[in-house]
């Protein structure tokens, strides 16, 4: 039975008729065909789909959604429909019996639409069980039989009004009935339901609308628009954000890639573990010596590695569905790309046939819309997947990047610096991000080129040869291209590297920079670096412009090959209109894959070297987590036992301990004790899990609670400090803050213990031994591992940070706690108070195991236990009388000490925060008290008593606020704050930025590269008309007769073109490079040139993110965009010109349209600039947080605190990836609509011109369409261009932000009358000196009248913020005097220039820095020194011999902070800069708490022999220094209490008096 016989008995009812449906001018299908395949098709649709649909149903349950009055419309409808097919069905039935023939598809049809139709109906039940708001499938279930029946519909219409005797009225009201109900369920199905019970979003106070809306809001973006008004009408803020995704979060995405990772870490390791444990099992077992593990070592490093792990395949293995889903999409799009030329072809062969009906052409109107706009859906759906993709791999890569972070070895943290590695989440996390969307490219590419291919040669025959060998010779130099701008781009992140890590010291040393005035030749340093990276920007930029100029060439000759070859090889071979512009359509398809396959590769090519970067990151060793045993608390009387224990740093270095053998019971505390480098933290670190096990085993009881040497402060409150992530317990908490000496301190602090510390991330660094500057094993390994960078809080001094380090270790509450010389930091009185109510047998730790490495002889005997450590030995163990008794090691040990033993139990072990001190005199007078001042050893050079931080945390002249009663602390949490957050600008980026940036670059450039890019598109737009004009050429016996010179013009138009775009390309890089130049060069001049108050307010996360990301975009981003930008403008300009001139008519048009696009572009650019900023803004916590982790990673693995740190960096990215969220969503929002708008100007284009059809030539139309086919991709291009430009150029505000803040005086005077040798007697006048550090505070010194005479030496000495410091700033301008003046040597120093004046006097720190780079370049970064002078100041130094004891000597590169040097090394450094430079007058800030007495000696005998011509004012923290000095100066409340020999002011018995008695010295 055929299909005619089917659809009716006697065949009268055909299946298809071409003069009915085609060639008529009122066009009808027959009715054959409406009954059976317009049937059919929704039928079909939905039987498909339905088994793929009800598995992903069953598996993506959402909740449950209550029945609503929706929900039941649509299932009545769904049943009645199914009713009603029923009724055609039984009518047959009926027809039958009354004896009617009733052809088999009256019975067939109805039967396969009521099931299908149940079936529906079973859907939306089962959707709604399954929780789906709003379904795509069912949606397009209805549209499509809409569709369908439509066509039925007017069928039947017509049928009635023609042939009304012929209605069979029983079918035709059910059709209509069924109709009706159809265009309800479609108009149903585009709503959304209301939410499910108890789905997440429920809960949310800001739910993403997303997973409500319905499936049309959806794939047009329309759920967003709440968003966008909100950013049109006012600023975008933070609550406006929705909450991200839980598919999105850091919990969710991150454990899949790290899962991942870690297997394929287990397949490549799996031969090599066999060899690493077995031996280790034996050396536990039976205490063999060390030979077989050195064998197995050795085994172990040859045996064959089985290849790295691949993270590549890790990636895929996590995100690879969503990419398959992407692909997807990519294909439909691709295939549907080339419709629009098809079409094209049919429109011009519609012009030509004037005799074919009219509704030709608007049906190829509404075609070309139709598949633009699903095209534009499909392509903008794929994008959103990809960008999705992107983003949850960002996340992943920063969560594995951090949780590797936390474990990884100190050898293995040596290999990359902070910088380095707080890179690989910002840049490189980045360049995945952006590969994501261009990755399919690999095989779309090559797919769209083949189809292109294809119809060219239905089009032109083998002549598209031509075109594609000129094509196929374009892909190597491409890829040449490609290849070195990798390799270039390589050495300029290597030359980025090395400046970020050189600027972060900068900014992390800045005091010392500007009290040395050593500003210029770091500046040169950095600017050398810079120079380096922009010479590399050139050669990427010229390599640019020919990349530019054979991709914006290739189509060109394309084209004109083809052409030529196929108008050339046969006289008979014309090319008309359809020939040529279907042709330059598909090019025009062509040059996109062609484009793109070199970005696709550079990108790949950035990609992989991150790839290898994250690889070799996340390879590392990490520590071994049973290096350090955990017996169950039972198991044996000792808390700590080491049994034969050999350890190092690294695999391999050789052991820094060797033989220890320890066994510590329950409760003890045990004292260590050794000179510097003896290996006294070492041991620590060792007990810690932190170093090598080498042999032996180290076993622990219970948790442990660890102090490290120099604190580590986090950026938090002090609150948060103390409790470290335990639950509050106030009484407790009160306990620990008084046992610790916290509570005067709270006194004082703005914010009392809510008061934020913390943020200046000071890498001072790390001894030999690890954790401490004092213990300098071996000082001469060549580079130390950085694990104890440290993190310090501007507004603490160093005895501050070393009591909240120790209260944070009390309040947890451990078994085992680890003190690493927590009372080297504090002052005499305030260590005893410690040591009794903390650490000593009545302290609130008794009963715990404690173990403490110490220089305070005084607490020795209270000791259980004291293990003496020489060279990484322990070579005496025993009581305090037991060692006495000995005479060995610890005897000589405190004999060496002896001398200065009584003031070492008296007087300050170290120094201790002014303020607790002055606290301590009003509050507790019972308590022997010392008015000594001090700063931290750890706070920048004396950081704590100048820093006068955002908050006004000033302390001198608080202290006179509060000694006065005059003023009570406001408490608010406004005051307890200390740094200011990066803020968000808002608003749009004014004109005057990109005025700024066209300076930067030159005026006479840029106005020559824009008219070059005129040249360009003039020259482009001529050579199309050409073509057009030569298509409408008639033909005159088969052949056209001016083609040779057609083609010559068509080839001059196109090799002018190539020359402005090469011209312009090179201008525009070129430009960019100089802008950079300028730009970063003032940068760095500008913060250089601010005062000391700045760095304190600004994070240095803020300071090197400008340095970093911003001078990042501002060098490859921007010259880019704007080249985009220009590009794209000047083809829309083209595109509607050219439109214009072919159909005037589109002129009514273009207007609104230009209208509607305008306000989309203006509420995108709105929004997205803002959505852009706050994303910037929550960049940096994450990166800061990254920072201060790495600087305290052995903090937190020893407190266990891992997870929750890992939890924090997880909602910082989260709350970034928040605001990124909206701005992905709001791309695709703007892509929709302005791809909307550009389909409607190619279907009013193709409109116009099918009704001019009688006046337009096929050529014109062509140009026309060609054109408008176009616009759609430029105008995308052009709002993203605009607004990227927009957003980036915001890198040009924030970088010339800097250049509006205050500045300090003028470095050095035009006309300096200064003589060469000042000063040269040293003599210092100051009269009624006085100085504040805010405008809005009191002066912290008053009215200081002093007159030091040249070579004299005069001590400074006062109680707890009298000024001492607040006066030495003064001397050196880092504040400038409020009242009075300083005279040296006759010269008012404020008419100085401030390196005239700085670097004529020296001063010794407190803090030694030390700069990365030479030890020659810290001595003397000017290099105005000789050899001989520089080993002359080293062998005064007593650094002599360690310095030639170096492999490199005076060319030993110090690592980051001049970690590989110990403290006292360090300190000795300093002085060897002092004596270098040899000036009339030193400062000297003592500096003697933090090295140990013998390093102290030293300096004190040197500056006493060596500067003894030389004025030299020393703030004192011992008196004993002192004593022997011309004149003492004593400080009271800011101002001068008394100034005499110290002999006259002991006899007046006034301050000096009663602080030299409670010193012990009278």
């Amino acid at each position: 039975m055929g299909i005619d016989s089917f659809c009716s008995l006697d065949g009268s009812d055909p299946f298809w008729d071409w003069n009915r449906t085609w060639q008529t001018q009122n066009p009808d299908l027959t009715p054959c065909f409406q009954n059976t395949v317009l049937v059919w098709v929704p039928c079909l649709y939905l039987w498909l789909l339905a088994p793929f649909y009800a598995l992903y149903l069953k598996s993506h349950a959402r909740g449950y959604i209550c029945m609503t009055h929706q929900n039941r419309a649509k299932t009545v409808i769904g049943f009645t429909l199914w009713l009603i097919c029923w009724a055609d069905v039984f009518y047959s039935f009926w027809e039958r019996n009354q004896g009617a023939a009733v052809a088999p598809v009256y019975l067939v049809s109805p039967t396969m639409l009521g099931i299908t139709m149940l079936l529906a109906t079973f859907f939306i039940q089962y959707e709604r069980i399954k929780g789906v708001q709003s379904s795509g499938v069912m949606l397009n279930f209805w549209l499509v039989t809409l569709v369908c029946a439509t066509v039925t519909f007017r069928s039947k219409i017509l049928h009635a009004l023609n042939e009304p005797a012929s209605v069979d009225v029983f079918r035709y009201t059910t059709f209509y009935i069924y109709y009706t109900l159809l265009l309800i369920s479609f108009i149903l199905s585009c709503l959304s339901d209301q939410l499910p019970l108890f789905s997440k979003a429920v809960k949310d106070s800001n739910p993403c609308p997303e997973f409500g809306a319905s499936f049309l809001s959806n794939i047009t973006f329309w759920w967003i628009n709440r968003l966008m008004v909100q950013g049109y009408k006012r600023p975008l803020e933070e609550k406006d954000l929705w909450s991200l995704n839980a598919e999105d979060k850091s919990q969710r995405v991150v454990p899949q890639l790290v899962r991942r990772w870690d297997k394929e870490c287990s397949k490549v390791k799996r031969p090599v573990d066999k060899t690493v444990y077995s031996p280790k099992r034996a050396a536990k077992g039976e205490k063999k010596d060390g030979q077989p593990i050195e064998e197995s070592e050795v085994l172990l490093i040859k045996a064959p590695k089985s290849g790295e792990p691949s993270l590549f395949f890790a990636l895929c293995k996590t995100f690879g569905p969503n990419f398959l889903i992407s692909s997807l999409y990519k294909f439909i799009h691709d295939v549907l790309m080339f419709v629009g030329p098809e079409i094209l072809r049919l429109l011009i062969q519609f012009v030509n046939e004037p005799n074919s009906p009219y509704w030709h052409g608007f049906f190829y109107t509404t075609l070309l819309f139709v598949c633009t706009c699903v095209q534009t859906l499909i392509l903008q759906k794929y994008f959103h997947v990809c960008f999705m993709t992107g983003m949850r791999l960002r996340t992943a890569i920063i969560g594995a990047v951090y949780r590797k972070a936390l474990v990884i070895t100190n050898a293995a943290r040596r290999t990359s610096t902070v910088g380095e590695i707080v890179n690989l989440m910002s840049v490189d996390a980045q360049r995945f991000m952006d590969l994501i969307t261009y990755i399919n490219m690999i095989w779309s590419a090559p797919l769209q080129v083949i189809l292109a291919l294809y119809f060219l040669w239905q089009n032109l025959g083998p002549s598209v040869l031509a075109g594609v060998a000129v094509m196929v010779l374009m892909v190597p130099i491409n890829a040449v291209i490609a290849m070195k701008t990798k390799t270039y781009q390589v050495a300029q992140m290597k030359s980025k590297d090395n400046r970020i890590k050189l600027m972060n010291e900068v900014l992390n040393g800045i005091k010392v920079l500007k009290l040395y005035a050593w500003e210029l030749a770091f500046k040169d340093k950095v600017s050398d670096i810079r120079k380096s990276e922009l010479n590399v920007l050139k050669k990427t930029a010229y390599l640019g412009a020919v990349s530019t100029f054979t991709w914006v060439c290739a189509p060109f000759l394309v084209a004109l090959s083809t052409f030529a070859v196929y108008v050339l090889v046969d006289e008979r071979n014309v090319l008309d209109a359809q020939k040529a512009f279907v042709s330059l359509a598909l090019f025009n398809i062509l040059r996109f894959p062609l484009n793109m396959l070199p970005m696709v590769i550079s990108s790949m090519v950035q990609a992989s070297v991150s790839l290898k970067r994250l690889r070799v990151f996340l390879s590392h060793e990490e520590l071994d987590l049973d290096s350090v045993e955990r017996p169950a608390i039972t198991a044996s009387p000792d808390s700590i036992r080491i049994v034969d224990g050999a350890f190092s740093w690294s695999k391999d270095d050789p052991p820094s301990l060797k033989r220890i053998n320890v066994q510590i019971p329950d409760g003890a505390l045990v004292a260590v004790v050794g000179h510097v480098g003896s290996g006294k933290s070492s041991l620590l670190s060792t007990l810690l899990g932190e170093m090598q096990k080498r042999e032996g085993s180290v076993s622990i009881k219970g948790s442990v609670a660890y102090v490290p040497q120099q604190a580590w402060i986090q950026n938090a409150t002090l609150k948060d400090n103390i409790l470290f992530g335990r639950e509050a317990n106030e009484t407790w908490y009160q306990k620990v803050l008084e046992a610790c000496a916290l509570l005067p301190d709270l006194e004082i602090l703005p914010g009392g213990d809510l008061t934020e510390i913390g943020e200046k991330v000071i890498q001072t660094l790390v001894a030999r031994d690890a954790a401490a500057p004092y213990v300098g094993a071996q000082t001469t390994r060549p580079s130390a591992p950085t694990c104890f960078s440290f993190l310090t809080g501007v507004n603490l001094s160093g005895g501050q940070k070393q009591r909240v380090s120790l209260a944070r270790a009390v309040y947890c509450g451990c078994a085992v706690y680890l003190l690493d010389d927590p009372l080297s930091a504090v002052d005499a009185h305030v260590g005893k108070h410690i040591f009794e109510k903390v650490i000593g047998p009545q302290g609130v730790l008794q009963g715990r195991t404690r173990i403490l490495v110490t220089h305070g002889l005084s607490f020795l005997p209270q000791a259980d236990l004291i293990l003496v450590m020489v060279d990484g030995e322990i070579t005496e163990m025993g009581s305090y009388t037991e060692l006495m008794d000995r005479q060995g090691a610890f005897a000589e040990f405190l004999h060496t000490y002896s001398n200065t033993e009584q003031e070492e139990e008296e007087e300050s072990v170290g120094e201790e925060s002014e303020q607790t001190e002055a606290v301590k005199e009003e509050t507790e007078d019972a308590v022997p008290r010392k008015g000594l001042e001090n700063g931290g050893p750890a706070a920048q050079l004396r950081h704590s008593q100048n820093s006068l931080n955002a908050a006004g945390t000033g302390k001198s002249p608080q202290k006179t606020e509060a000694n006065d009663g005059t003023a009570k602390k406001a408490k608010s949490a406004e005051s307890a704050r200390l740094t200011e957050a990066d803020k968000a600008k808002t608003g749009r980026v004014k004109l005057s930025v990109f005025w700024e940036y066209m300076k930067a670059i030159g005026v006479p450039l840029s106005c020559f590269s824009i008219f070059l890019f005129l040249c360009h598109h003039l020259a482009s737009l001529g050579s199309n008309y050409w073509l057009s004009l030569w298509t409408d050429d008639p033909v005159i016996n088969g052949t056209q007769p001016n083609r040779e010179m057609r083609l010559g013009v068509y080839g001059m138009l196109g090799l002018f073109q190539g020359i402005s775009v090469f011209c312009y390309s090179i201008s525009v890089s070129i430009g960019g490079v100089l802008a950079s130049r300028y730009l970063h060069q003032t940068m760095l001049y500008n913060v250089l040139r601010s005062p000391m108050s700045f760095f304190e307010r600004t994070p240095s996360g803020n300071l090197v993110n400008r340095f970093a990301k911003e001078m990042d975009t501002i060098d490859s981003v921007i010259p880019s965009i704007i080249k985009m930008f220009m590009g794209s403008m000047f083809n829309v300009v083209g595109s509607c010109a050219v439109i214009l001139i072919a159909t005037p008519l589109v002129a009514i048009i273009i207007p609104p349209l230009g209208l509607l696009y305008f306000f989309v572009q203006r509420f995108y650019v709105a929004s997205s600039r803002q959505l852009k900023r706050l994303e910037s803004v929550s960049r940096s916590p994450v990166y800061t947080h990254f920072n201060e982790t790495l600087l305290g990673t052995s903090v937190i693995r020893a407190f266990g605190e891992q997870q929750r740190f890992i939890r924090e960096s997880d909602n910082r990215v989260d709350h970034n990836q928040k605001a990124y969220f909206p701005s992905i969503v709001a791309n695709r929002w703007l892509a929709v609509r302005l791809e909307f708008v550009g389909n409607c100007i190619v279907t009013f284009a193709a409109l116009f011109a099918v009704m001019a059809r009688d006046s337009l030539s096929p050529g014109i139309m062509g140009l026309s369409i060609s054109y408008a086919l176009q616009v759609t991709t430029s105008l995308n291009w052009l709002v993203r261009m605009s607004s990227e430009v927009e957003t980036n150029i915001v890198a040009v505000e924030r970088v010339k932000e800097y250049g509006d803040t205050e500045k300090e005086a003028e470095w050095s005077l035009e006309h300096s009358t200064l003589p060469a040798g000042w000063p040269t007697k040293g003599h210092i006048e100051i009269r009624n000196f006085g100085l504040r550090y805010r405008e809005d505070l009191e002066l912290a010194i008053r009215d200081i009248l002093v007159t030091i005479e040249g070579g004299e030496k005069v001590g400074i000495v006062g109680r707890t913020g009298a000024g001492k410091s607040s006066l030495t700033l003064g001397l050196f301008r880092i504040i400038e005097a409020a009242q009075g003046e300083i005279w040296i040597d006759g010269v008012n120093i404020s008419e100085l220039g401030l390196h005239e004046l700085r670097s004529r006097i020296t001063i010794i720190p407190q803090d030694p820095v030390l700069f990365s780079g030479s030890l020659r370049m810290n001595l003397d970064p000017f290099d105005c020194y000789t050899d001989e002078e520089v080993w002359r100041a080293l062998e005064l130094a007593h650094l002599k011999n360690f310095v030639s004891g170096l492999p490199d000597k005076l060319n030993h590169e110090c690592s980051e902070g001049g970690e590989n040097l110990s403290l006292g090394q360090r300190q000795l450094v300093c002085l060897a800069r002092a004596l270098l430079r040899k000036t009339k007058i030193l400062v000297l800030d003592e500096a003697t708490a933090a090295v140990d007495l013998e390093t102290d000696n030293l300096i004190q005998s040197t500056i006493r022999t060596q500067f003894e011509d030389c004025t030299v004012l020393t703030i004192a923290h011992r008196l004993n220094t002192i004593m022997d000095y011309t004149r003492v100066l004593v400080l009271d409340k800011g101002q001068m209490a008394e100034f005499d020999s110290p002999s006259n002011l002991i006899a007046k018995k006034g301050i000096f008096y009663k602080m030299a008695k409670d010193s012990g010295l009278v």
